[in-house]
């Protein structure tokens, strides 16, 4: 079987942005999702977000797959990188995604500022996806592009979607939902 994991970025929860519609699309497929909370959300820290990822997930496999949203993203980036040499996913779609500090939330260092592993993150998969919009004011374009080449991903671009969350107008993101099911072969 098919599983999804949904991990929320910084101030969110399972319950909000289109997680909750992306989490019933999918199971309308047969496929298992699970959204986890993540910890301490207002005030997170990788070394308490990646054992909690790894917890919940359990054992990875290639009928696994991530989706992550704005800090989501360099958490699922961690997590592959934390994954055994023998270890791989079926494929990660990272929106609003990046990889290295963004100097207006500097509270979310801890997540990027150590060296990456990009070609051992990237070899843990063979589908890698980065879906940003061209005009987010959290997370500007161009560190969708440097996510992109430093970690050989597929970028695709989505125009005028601000942030890719509620507050910018995505309860529903279909656009997400055809990429995830094309990467699962659905």
């Amino acid at each position: 079987m098919k599983r999804v994991y949904i991990v929320h970025g910084y101030t969110g929860c399972p319950d909000k942005n289109w997680f909750p519609w992306l989490k019933s699309e999918l199971e309308k497929l047969g496929v298992s999702v699970v959204v986890p909370a993540m910890p301490n959300t207002n005030e997170p820290k990788l070394k308490e977000w990646l054992p909690h990822l790894q917890q919940t997930i359990g054992a990875p496999d290639s009928d696994m797959f991530l989706v992550g949203h704005s800090l989501g993203c360099p958490t699922i980036l961690r997590y592959l990188e934390s994954l055994e040499n023998n270890q791989y996913v079926g494929g990660a779609l990272l929106v609003a995604g990046f990889a290295e500090p963004l100097p207006h939330l500097t509270e979310l260092d801890s997540f990027t500022t150590a060296p990456w592993k990009e070609e051992y993150a990237r070899n843990r998969t063979e589908k890698l996806f980065i879906l940003n919009s061209d005009d987010d004011e959290a997370v500007p374009f161009f560190n969708a592009e440097h996510v992109r080449d430093r970690f050989n991903a597929k970028l695709i671009t989505v125009y005028g979607a601000g942030h890719i969350n509620e507050k910018a107008g995505y309860s529903e993101v279909p656009f997400v939902l055809n990429e995830l099911k094309d990467m699962m072969g659905l």
